[in-house]
């Protein structure tokens, strides 16, 4: 969406006071995504509080990502490993 067809849009929705489910799945496939981001980005992180499960999830991907790091190797080192190999 162009940043003119975007701020039109931004516009449009500012303006509605309801719009009817019907009418909101009728805007193009493009509207929609961008309403949806406009709605997601008004959102608080205290408005996106995690259950129980997804904190745990979060912490065991957080985990093994420092683990990750430590195990890998530095882009520069691999990158001069290349160009010495040719």
């Amino acid at each position: 969406m162009s940043d003119l067809s975007r701020r039109s849009f931004t516009r449009s929705i500012g303006d509605m006071d309801m719009r009817t489910q019907d009418e909101l799945t009728r805007l193009p496939a493009s509207e929609r995504i961008a309403l949806i981001a406009m709605l997601w980005n008004s959102l608080d992180n205290e408005q996106l509080a995690l259950t129980a499960a997804q904190q745990a999830e979060l912490d065991k991907r957080l985990e093994t990502l420092e683990d990750d790091r430590r195990q890998g190797t530095p882009w520069g080192d691999v990158k001069e490993e290349m160009e010495r190999r040719g």
